[in-house]
């Protein structure tokens, strides 16, 4: 199995243990087959786009006042630690820690003032644009990732949807055919042929080898010949050397491994698998719930590697033409408080949160929205999490105002409230 560890393990204030990892090997589909996937993918009629997301959740909450938003000349309890420093898009200053973004900054923008994010360690609001507390459609709401799966479907031998870390459970009532791939689980079985196990993906040549001796006794007996197009389009994923290629990041060049750094291979893989086709892809990093010793943790570790992955990122996305057609979002829970606790730290604050956005061919290099001089609240331009995933179903070439599908029951929902539109600003 190829594994990217981090070397800690991260836990939030609600006990719930969150590991900065990728474990990729088995493909879990939360019980549905591949070919099941397959096929209801293909009775979709979808059409062909470049276009793809890459969402990276910051899980724990991270602080807006030591990143995106900085209260200079607040009172040293509330300004913290940090300085800012200026950026490349001319007016915007962010944190002194983060200098790699600094210097894509106009390739980016910055919500400031986002107003309706919910208290709970769960990127359940972020992934769907809905609170989990309130009363839900039959079956559930599906995420953003299974609603641009569904719509704009598979792109060659790579799964729409993948989820690397921050997804939710399952496919909401759009069905388990449109759950995030997940790198472990239920689905781990499928990445297992005629007893090839995943541990040994580590050995790339192995499991080439193993593919193409498993090609030949499956033709000889004829099986190949009996499977039906969508076991035949299952095995062809699971074996293509298109899917298995941006898994193994160890085929890229070792120049951009190093750019990306050990601890953020998790980046380079959802650049390798979006330029592979997949057309969603999530991943989470973990460490954020700083309600104790804040700043020597986004000092030494959390800050810094921000920097270095979605720095690369972006600007390895711009490199290679694709940042256009990529949208790239950065968020967690929720804000943090502008005060700073006894223990150096900052709570939860769900009344205003920062969101990072980057390239989907959006007018960057902005700040939409501000908060308030303690950054406690929306001062001005609030915006709300619908008008982000409209945002984002527009840079996909989806209209998020005619955007509906039945729920469970037969009743149409919208997957967005018809009143959020795009924000103007990035979009008009």
């Amino acid at each position: 199995m190829l594994n990217i560890n981090s070397v800690q393990t991260h836990g939030t204030c609600d006990g719930v243990s969150r590991r900065d990892f990728l474990k990729v090997g088995s493909l879990a589909m939360g019980g549905l087959s591949l070919p099941q996937l397959l096929q209801a993918e293909k009775q979709a009629s979808l059409g062909s786009s470049n276009k793809a997301v890459i969402m990276i959740y910051l899980a724990g909450g991270p602080t807006h006042h030591d990143t995106f938003d900085m209260k200079e000349e607040a009172p040293l309890d509330i300004r913290g630690e940090f300085r800012s420093i200026p950026t490349k898009a001319p007016g915007i200053r962010i944190c002194e820690l983060l200098p790699k973004i600094a210097g894509v900054m106009d390739k980016c923008s910055i919500i400031r003032s986002i107003s309706d994010t919910v208290n709970s360690h769960s990127s359940f609001h972020v992934m769907t644009g809905k609170s989990q507390k309130g009363s839900q459609p039959a079956g559930g709401w599906p995420s953003i990732g299974s609603v641009v799966s569904k719509t704009l479907g598979r792109s060659g031998g790579t799964p729409a949807y993948l989820d690397l870390g921050g997804g939710i459970r399952g496919g909401g009532f759009l069905g388990t055919a449109y759950a995030g791939f997940k790198p472990s689980g239920q689905g781990r079985n499928d990445m297992q042929l005629n007893g090839i196990s995943t541990d040994r993906f580590d050995d790339r040549q192995r499991l080439l080898n193993c593919f193409d001796q498993l090609r030949r006794d499956i033709d000889s007996s004829g099986t190949v010949e009996g499977m039906d197009a969508f076991n035949q389009e299952a095995f062809d994923v699971i074996a293509s050397n298109k899917l298995l290629s941006a898994l193994d990041y160890k085929k890229e060049d070792p120049k951009v491994i190093e750019r990306y750094g050990s601890k953020n291979r998790n980046y380079l893989l959802a650049r390798r698998l979006v330029e592979a086709g997949s057309r969603f892809v999530t991943l989470s990093t973990g460490g954020w719930d700083t309600h104790g010793d804040n700043f020597n943790k986004c000092r030494k570790s959390l800050l810094p590697n921000l920097d270095q992955g979605v720095g690369t990122l972006v600007e390895d996305l711009s490199e290679r033409g694709m940042l256009d057609d990529v949208t790239v979002v950065v968020w967690g829970e929720f804000g943090r408080t502008p005060r700073i606790n006894k223990n150096a730290g900052r709570d939860h604050w769900s009344r205003v949160m920062s969101v990072f956005m980057a390239g989907g061919g959006m007018n960057n290099g902005q700040v939409i929205g501000s908060s308030d001089r303690h950054g406690g609240e929306p001062s001005e331009r609030p915006v709300r999490l619908g008008e982000v995933f409209s945002t984002i179903y527009r840079n996909c070439g989806i209209d998020s105002s005619t955007l509906q599908f039945d729920d469970l029951a037969g009743r149409p929902q919208y997957m967005v409230d018809p009143e959020c539109k795009p924000i103007k600003e990035l979009v008009g």
